[in-house]
């Protein structure tokens, strides 16, 4: 008989296996392990900036990061493919461009700020 710890979706479980002399596995019922000490709290959520004009097509960050450098404003007109910020993602600056011909309806970040993956960044018209 073996008896394992087992973790789903944050849920911790202990699994008890026993094995038959056939080779046969049958397991029981798993029962709720004693809760683990929670993990601390993440950081606080950086706080969203107040929702810029929105526009009609979102520029989302594709991978958490931090916001090296905002350059494009509101207002100003970019084409496919112009950068917009730049991301520091692993060490590395990645360009985030725009994805379409429009106008900067509005910028949701500012350098220095913590990004999540799929954030809206900013918004064209």
């Amino acid at each position: 008989m073996k008896t394992y710890t087992i973790t789903v979706n944050g849920n911790v479980y202990e699994v008890t296996v026993e094995e038959g002399a056939t080779g046969a596995v049958s397991a029981a019922a798993p029962k709720a392990a004693p809760k683990a000490a929670p993990a601390a709290a993440p950081a606080a959520a950086p706080k969203a900036a107040a929702p810029a004009a929105a526009g009609s097509v979102a520029v989302s960050a594709p991978m958490p990061g931090k916001i090296l450098a905002v350059k494009a404003s509101a207002g100003q007109a970019v084409k496919k493919g112009d950068v917009i910020m730049v991301l520091e993602a692993m060490k590395m600056e990645n360009d985030i461009v725009a994805p379409e011909d429009g106008t900067i309806a509005g910028i949701n970040v500012a350098v220095g700020d913590s990004v999540e993956a799929g954030a809206t960044l900013a918004t064209l018209n």
